[in-house]
């Protein structure tokens, strides 16, 4: 008797039917269930975070603003890896020395490493910006969510006091603010200071998303399934208005340092012994005719960190907007 043939079978792939014999089946169907695992992967992965990130990794202008955001970053939370030298150490007899190899941004009017002074500015400019703009997003979500979902008369008196806050200007609402209500003017004061006149654009971009999803078909389910206000807030509404909450948290950081600093240039803001970037800028001015340097090196810092910040913010519209892909 002759041996008969292994028997043949036929086992369906991506790309169509194909043969298979012997032991050589098994291998390739193993192959073909990774090859499905794994396009099912790269499925999954297609979300509108996963394409934003993709875009921003390619994007030069967020590679830019991302590069000098982690500089000043590392800068403020450890300037020991920046500079040895001591900002609060005073020579009189160094006094408004000019840039040297010795120092690099020369000395100020009390004689100290001006390079020093400078680095450690950066943290208490990173530390204003971040804690005022959490505290603008804290309420502005808050009100915004109460006026969005409820609406009726809430709705109403919640936006005439926003339109009330939107009427004073943010220099001029802090300026009464630290000058008749508080006493001390450290980093907390102010940062409270600007909070108080900044939360309104937040706000609104949380109730207009609310006021848009509210009454969708999921959302709906949700309620008839029994879920407390607090949930369908907080897992159905609110994650569609992380988005523009984000880019805009992204571009107000930089703003508000920039308010941080223009409030302790004309006196208003922080006062000595703070290390910052607006004190250095409003002592530097004495001398600016014959020790400019004193006046350009904070600002240069200044201005390339709130870039660094407009720079992240306007890529990642970019990249959370479907309409500019």
């Amino acid at each position: 008797m002759t041996e008969q043939a292994p028997a043949r079978e036929t086992a369906p792939d991506l790309g169509g039917a194909h043969t298979f014999t012997g032991a050589g089946t098994v291998q390739d169907q193993k192959a073909a269930d990774t090859t499905v695992a794994q396009a099912g992967g790269e499925l999954r992965q297609a979300t509108l975070w996963s394409d934003a990130w993709r875009q921003l990794r390619r994007n030069p202008v967020f590679l830019l603003g991302a590069g000098l955001f982690v500089v000043f970053a590392v800068m403020a939370i450890a300037p020991g890896l920046f500079t040895d030298a001591d900002p609060r150490a005073a020579d009189l007899s160094l006094s408004t020395k000019p840039p040297s190899s010795e120092a690099w941004f020369g000395y100020d009017i009390q004689g100290r490493d001006y390079f020093a002074n400078v680095v450690y500015g950066a943290r208490v400019s990173m530390a204003v910006g971040f804690f005022t703009t959490l505290g603008i997003l804290l309420i502005g979500v808050v009100i915004g969510s109460l006026a969005g979902y409820y609406g009726g008369w809430l709705d109403a008196l919640l936006a005439r006091i926003t339109d009330v806050f939107y009427g004073l200007p943010l220099i001029l609402g802090a300026t009464v603010v630290l000058l008749s209500a508080l006493r001390d003017r450290g980093i907390v004061q102010v940062s409270l200071a600007i909070m108080i006149f900044a939360w309104m654009n937040p706000m609104r971009l949380v109730r207009a998303t609310i006021v848009s999803v509210k009454d969708a078909d999921y959302v709906q389910a949700a309620r008839a399934l029994g879920a407390s206000t607090w949930r369908i807030l907080v897992r159905h509404i609110l994650p569609n208005a992380v988005a523009p909450v984000l880019v805009y948290a992204t571009i107000t950081v930089g703003l508000i340092i920039a308010a941080e600093a223009t409030l302790s240039f004309i006196g208003i803001g922080l006062k000595l012994p703070e290390i910052s970037w607006g004190l250095q800028i409003n002592s530097g001015l004495q001398r600016i005719r014959d020790s400019g340097f004193l006046v350009f090196f904070p600002s240069l810092f200044l201005s390339l960190t709130v870039l660094s910040f407009i720079l992240m913010g306007d890529a990642l519209r970019d990249a959370l907007d479907p309409k500019l892909r």
